[in-house]
């Protein structure tokens, strides 16, 4: 398996999971009645939409990267792999299965938060693979959906 990733690989995945989290907060949108839920899903999909935006202008600046020399082993390459299989929004199934989901505000708000938290480990990872000087964008969506996460804890039901 080792070579066959390139970093650019792991900004399609990224985009790939702001994408299917967009889709997720715009269903909770749609099925959920309580205002302020409302409004923070509707805040974060915007959210999801300007980072899929950013690692898209990223995937373009860069073409073909490969991943460093020292990541060719397949322990690492088997590692990304699962981290992007085990993300909450792909477990969820495809996107179609994503636009169904259905649960409580409180399961709601745990499910985005396992997204929220898988992604932050996500970028922590991609942040190594992208040029020196284009890691800050990659630290910005970061710092974004830390704050995301502490959002949905703050809407917990007590």
């Amino acid at each position: 398996m080792a070579g066959i990733f390139k970093a650019t690989d792991i900004l399609l995945a990224a985009q790939e999971i702001e994408t299917r989290g967009e889709v997720f907060y715009n269903r909770l949108v749609e099925t959920t009645t309580d205002p302020k839920l409302k409004e923070l899903f509707s805040f974060l999909a915007k959210e999801e939409t300007k980072h899929r935006i950013i690692f898209a202008k990223l995937y373009e600046r860069l073409g073909q990267v490969e991943l460093p020399a020292w990541t060719e082993e397949d322990e690492y390459v088997q590692y990304l792999t699962f981290l992007i299989d085990s993300h909450t929004l792909f477990r969820l199934g495809d996107v179609e299965h994503v636009k169904q989901f259905m649960g409580t505000a409180k399961q709601a708000i745990e499910t985005a938060m396992g997204f929220e938290k898988d992604t932050i480990l996500f970028f922590i990872e991609m942040y190594e693979f992208v040029p020196e000087g284009e890691k800050q964008h990659v630290k910005a969506c970061i710092d974004e959906e830390r704050k995301h996460l502490r959002l949905l804890a703050s809407m917990l039901p007590k």
